[in-house]
């Protein structure tokens, strides 16, 4: 039965709450007050929180400027394991002029993607983690998955250099700790329980000593610029042997001499003596050009040109460090351009310094079989130890201490639903334990790779991917037009975000293709996973970049859809359906969702009132509940509700203004008028649609207001003087959709005849067509396929009623003939007893609309959808009861059935 609610909605109160989701701000509370763990240190450690505006909370915990805040961290994430421990395998294997290409590849990069920080940190209110879901995937977990990485990396360089300098082979102290891959594993290990412990009891006070750090490594940087300008002399450098060589009596201090320095003994560190030349210009142009050779850390493999961009670029990743602290700056939208920006050309110019004095200094077989050179040229050789095992150790913990930090705001955004619900259960007194636990296995177990060079292409490809993503959110956004993207940063342009995108794509590439397209290719996966199944795609209330981009293209392309070029060849139905109470009308909106065919699907819904009434206007609270209801449905539909004084007047307004442009309802579906006792199928146990979160108080079962047989019939003109075509559903309650169910039918009926007023033609009339049209649609649907498509036919006694002139063709071949050109596959169905029931046609009415209903109801013992043809309603209001009575009695206990009356051609017998 088709009534609205009557009465105004209460008006709920104006929403106080601010802008920000109360699982934001909470995070924000938590990540970003003094007594919680920052992530100052780490390669870009953690989301990306950006500022959410000023909130008098906080306002004391913002007391960091841009040196402090950015600048250090920035600088010191940047530096990592790189700066001490391989600047020499750079230079040795690429040359000077490579290496300087890369760097200058590398910070070109790194500076589009700061662009596109900068951009967002002066955007306002803009967190990095929800610029859309398919980007939260793609940043968020690209950046936890980065963390970890990087902090297995930054281990291995810090155990790496324990090894150099107190293994079998020492700088300070000769066979202290014993030296071997599962040897070097077991420090590994300690020292990531090392940073656990720190991790769980005292990581607030180490990310306050960012400042402190960072002097006490730039000091022991300062002293190695110095030593550069020393004179030339003879050093003792160790060679990792690669090669199977019989070499008796190599020892420790022994000078060797070998044909080629690749050319070494496998698992053999044996001292040789080696030039320091100090800065010569003969030394500077042998280590022009590249001379790739052996990894002796990764079991003597082949240097190439990517390996060394590998452990280069991942070297160089920390940009967001500084963005990662916006909670605790004075004026983020200052700080982070200018810290950022200012690391960023510090450590440029130290790298290529540094770069620079290596080629000028030392010789090839130096840098290349000895990646700590820098202890053996160095008078004051602790203040390199000090310098690398500060930097590397400093960046791993800030590492796991941003990864768990990124995984418990994945936990909080329920992203993977329940998956991850142990994890913000596990925190104490704001720290995360359980996500800090998770992320140490994580490091762990990317422990067991090993090799600090292969560690660093992997965690190059992840970075790349994460600085991908944030171009790409910046490009979209620019590209999209959203107005409130308006960052005050003026260096940005789209096509700075391009540049960065495509850069990082090509060096991922560059890098190992292996690795880029199995990241690729599990992001996307995660996205298609995370889009059908992630409760967060409905529960979050971020801005969606996506949807900023879906705007823009639809609005572009429904500009092109235009009317006029409309032909009968591409028609598809796009129905609009008036439901009043969607308890009782659950399977039909499913149904309604089967014949739509890929066209437009509008619910809607007319709540009774005055429009001119005090407080806010009722649909406003009563959209959110018809948007959930579409997705307990899953169907594809739009959803338009109007207020008005009668449901007749609110149809009215739904037909004229539901839809845009060219996409337009253009066939109306109304349920019947009837004294049927409604079923709530949102609370029935046996329902499939059952949902006990839709309560009585959301959408009411019983309209308040009755709808009566004239306003009905009156709907049913609008409706045709409109132009749409028309369908009246009735018994609907009886569809069963599931499969059990359908396969215990067989049909699906059409009658193709006027029943009020038969006619010859009736069969290939405008209106007969469009229930065929549908009867086929239906059909095609896989659930409903099995069906056998029956067109009823009554020719019995057709001649001796519609005329005494019969043609040559008789009406079934008529038919069949034309069901083949409109290639519709059905069976022609003669129904038996015709003449009896026209027999009482214009002598009793009523007795003749009781014998065609009986004749329908005897056909239908196995029928799933029974298609009746509707007559226009008569124009004038008096007949419209009898009308509506005969409708009713023609349709009384059928299955569910629908009345269609069409008046566009929306068949076509062309391709």
């Amino acid at each position: 039965m088709i009534a609205s609610e009557t009465g105004s909605t209460n008006a709920d109160v104006p929403d106080k709450t601010p802008l920000v989701p109360q699982g934001i701000l909470r995070r924000i509370s938590n990540i970003f007050s003094r007594d919680d763990p920052i992530n100052s240190l780490s390669n870009d450690g953690g989301p990306s929180y950006f500022e959410f505006g000023t909130f008098s909370e906080e306002s004391s915990t913002r007391t960091l400027g841009s040196f402090a805040g950015v600048f250090a961290p920035v600088c010191l994430s940047m530096f990592s394991a790189l700066i001490f421990l391989r600047i020499g395998y750079i230079v040795g294997n690429a040359g000077l002029l490579v290496t300087l290409g890369q760097f200058v590849i590398a910070y070109g990069i790194l500076i589009f993607t700061v662009m596109s920080v900068c951009a967002i940190s002066t955007n306002g209110a803009v967190e990095a983690e929800h610029w859309g879901l398919n980007l939260v995937v793609q940043l968020e977990h690209c950046s936890f998955f980065a963390n970890i990485v990087s902090s297995a990396l930054c281990i291995s360089g810090c155990v790496e250099g324990l090894v150099e300098n107190f293994g079998p082979s020492g700088y300070f102290a000769t066979g202290l700790i014993p030296d071997g891959r599962w040897w070097q594993f077991l420090y590994c290990t300690c020292l990531n329980v090392l940073n656990l412990i720190i991790c769980l009891i005292g990581a607030s006070m180490f990310a306050k000593t960012t400042v402190f750090i960072l002097v006490l490594v730039c000091g022991c940087l300062g002293i190695t610029f110095g030593l550069f300008i020393l004179e030339e002399f003879i050093i003792e450098a160790r060679r990792r042997a690669t090669l199977n060589l019989e070499l008796n009596g190599i020892g420790n201090g022994m000078e060797v001499s070998i044909p080629d320095s690749n050319m070494l003994i496998q698992n053999l560190t044996y001292h040789v003596k080696e030039n320091y030349t100090g800065l010569r210009g003969y030394t500077l142009e042998s280590n022009l050009w590249p001379q790739y050779g052996r990894d002796y850390t990764a079991k003597g493999a082949t240097v190439t040109f990517s390996t060394v961009f590998g452990v280069l670029f991942s070297g160089v990743t920390g940009i967001m460090a500084g963005a990662n602290m916006s909670g605790e700056l004075k004026n983020p939208g200052k700080s982070i351009p200018r810290g950022t920006l200012s690391a960023v050309a510090f450590t440029f110019v130290t790298y290529i310094a540094i770069s620079l004095l290596t080629a000028a200094t030392c010789t090839k077989e130096l840098i290349q079989n000895d990646y700590l050179f820098m202890i053996g040229i160095s008078v004051l050789p602790p203040s390199v130890a000090i310098g690398l095992l500060t930097a590397t150790w400093s960046a791993a913990l800030s590492n796991v201490i941003g990864g768990s930090r990124v995984l418990e705001a994945l936990a909080k955004d329920r992203i993977f639903g329940p998956v991850l619900e142990f994890i913000p259960k596990g925190t104490w007194k704001g720290n995360p334990v359980t996500a800090v636990f998770v992320s140490t296995v994580l490091v762990q177990l990317v422990l067991l790779i090993g090799s600090l060079n292969v560690i660093a292409q992997l965690n190059s490809v992840l970075f790349l991917l994460s600085y991908l993503a944030t171009n790409l959110a910046c490009l979209g956004l620019e590209l999209a037009g959203a107005p409130n993207f308006r960052p005050s940063f003026m260096y940005f342009t789209w096509y700075t975000a391009l540049i960065g995108l495509l850069g990082t794509i090509i060096m991922m590439f560059v890098i190992s293709p292996i690795y880029a397209s199995c990241s690729i290719l599990l992001c996307l996966l995660l996205v298609m996973f995370l889009h059908l199944f992630s409760p967060s795609t409905k529960e979050a209330q971020w801005g969606s970049i996506s949807q900023a981009l879906i705007f823009h293209q639809v609005r572009k392309y429904l500009l092109l859809l235009d009317s006029r070029k409309d032909h009968v060849k591409f028609w598809r139905p796009q129905m609009l359906l008036l439901v009043n109470s969607p308890r009782s009308a659950c399977p039909l909106i499913d149904f309604i969702n089967d014949l739509k065919k890929g066209g437009l699907y509008v619910l809607g819904h007319v709540i009774i009132g005055e429009t001119s009434s005090d407080g806010p206007d009722p649909t406003l609270n009563q959209n959110k509940h018809w948007l959930n209801l579409i997705d307990h449905l899953k169907v594809k539909a739009f959803v338009e509700l109007t207020v008005a004084k009668t449901v007749r007047e609110g149809l009215q307004h739904l037909m004229r203004l539901s839809g845009m442009g060219a996409m337009k309802p253009n066939t109306v579906v109304l349920g019947f008028l009837d004294d049927q006792e409604p079923q709530d199928f949102l609370q029935s146990n046996e329902s499939v649609y059952q949902n006990q979160d839709f309560n009585e108080d959301i959408f009411p079962l019983r309209s308040q207001s009755t709808l009566e047989p004239l306003e009905y019939a009156q709907m049913m003109r609008d409706v045709l003087r409109l132009n749409k075509n028309l369908c009246l559903c009735r018994n609907f309650f009886k569809l069963k959709k599931e499969l059990k169910s359908v396969r215990r039918k067989q049909y699906i009926d059409v009658w193709p005849l006027n029943f009020l007023n038969p006619g010859e033609q009736d069969a290939f009339d405008t209106t007969s067509l469009f229930m065929m049209q549908l009867a086929c649609i239906v059909n095609m649907v896989p659930l409903w396929s099995k069906l056998k498509l029956r067109i009823c036919i009554c020719d019995e006694a057709r001649t001796s009623y519609f005329s005494l002139n019969s043609s040559t063709q008789s009406h079934a071949d008529k038919l069949c003939d034309l069901l083949k050109r409109l290639r519709i596959d059905a069976e022609l169905f003669p129904v038996t007893g015709w003449r009896n029931v026209i027999e009482s046609h214009g002598s009793d009415m009523e007795r003749y609309t009781k014998s065609v209903n009986t004749l329908i109801l005897q056909q239908t013992e196995e029928t799933a959808v029974t298609f009746i043809y509707l007559p226009p309603p008569p124009p004038n209001d008096t007949d419209a009861t009898r009308y509506y009575n005969y409708l009713e009695i023609f349709s009384r206990n059928l299955p569910p059935t629908i009345f269609v009356h069409g008046v566009s051609t929306v068949t076509s017998t062309t391709l």
